[in-house]
């Protein structure tokens, strides 16, 4: 009898060890997702709605945020910034602390636009032209390969699909898809999409990706901010990883036309 209640804290203390192993090994990320209607307040022309974003980013604390709609140096920027143009990621990198990258989609007023992403943590950036079979507006695809202080390694990517031909939309997913897909690492897709879940280009990105909202239960509508009636903006997540997803929420507010996703994640 003695053997057992010698092996029972031995055993007690084994537990508790892998335990701690097993939550020390999970990783939590908070990530956001914000069309920002190219940084101009849309319901009062003329103001900029930066400095809420900023504000916005900083209060959720935020690991990664993917942006769209971003003007880098347009005269547009002119019109609601009275000491002149303004490179939008570099102001919020400024007003939030975290490394920006901005993809330039297109040549705008004398000035880019594109998508840009914002990251805590050390990251690589690219920038990937996605393709227009059905011609329209170029678009963009921006991936950051990011180290975490825990030496592992993901990839998080943001886009802002075509507005206009759902076969340019499907023609992107398809590319992006086979871009992210080269990478072995954890694989995080967002943006806006530009899609509903009933269009083609959704269907082929259930093929690898879980759409997190949906998995979560009772997505919500993100656009428009003020009266939505449509889901655009989405988070995907790699099939190939043991997501944990712990919150999808989209917040109520009218920085710009579309609302911000936020979701916290555990792998």
């Amino acid at each position: 009898m003695k053997i057992i209640y010698l092996l029972i804290p031995f055993l007690l203390t084994i537990s508790t060890s892998l335990m701690m192993q097993v939550h020390a090994q999970e990783r939590t990320l908070t990530l956001m997702t914000y069309n920002i209607y190219h940084g101009e307040d849309p319901y009062n022309p003329g103001k900029s709605n930066i400095r809420e974003i900023a504000e916005l980013i900083n209060a959720h604390n935020a690991d990664f945020v993917a942006l769209q709609e971003v003007d880098s140096m347009t005269n547009r920027t002119k019109n609601f910034n009275p000491d002149g143009k303004k490179n939008l990621m570099l102001e919020l990198e400024k007003l939030t602390g975290m490394k920006s990258f901005f993809a330039k989609a297109i040549d705008f007023s004398d000035g880019g636009y594109g998508e840009g992403i914002l990251s805590r943590h050390p990251a690589v950036f690219e920038s990937y032209a996605l393709p227009t079979p059905n011609g329209g507006e170029g678009r963009s695809l921006a991936v950051a390969k990011v180290e975490l202080d825990d030496n592992r390694n993901l990839i998080f990517a943001g886009t802002h699909l075509c507005h206009e031909f759902p076969e340019n939309r499907s023609a992107q997913v398809i590319a992006a898809d086979d871009i992210l897909s080269k990478s072995e690492l954890p694989v995080i897709l967002t943006g806006d999409f530009n899609f509903s879940s009933e269009e083609k280009g959704y269907e082929i990105l259930t093929e690898n990706y879980i759409d997190a909202a949906l998995k979560m239960g009772n997505p919500q509508f993100t656009y428009s901010s003020k009266s939505p009636k449509i889901r655009i903006d989405y988070f995907w997540l790699a099939k190939s990883v043991d997501w944990e997803i712990v919150s999808v929420e989209v917040l109520d507010v009218a920085y710009s036309d579309h609302k911000p996703v936020v979701i916290t994640i555990r792998y």
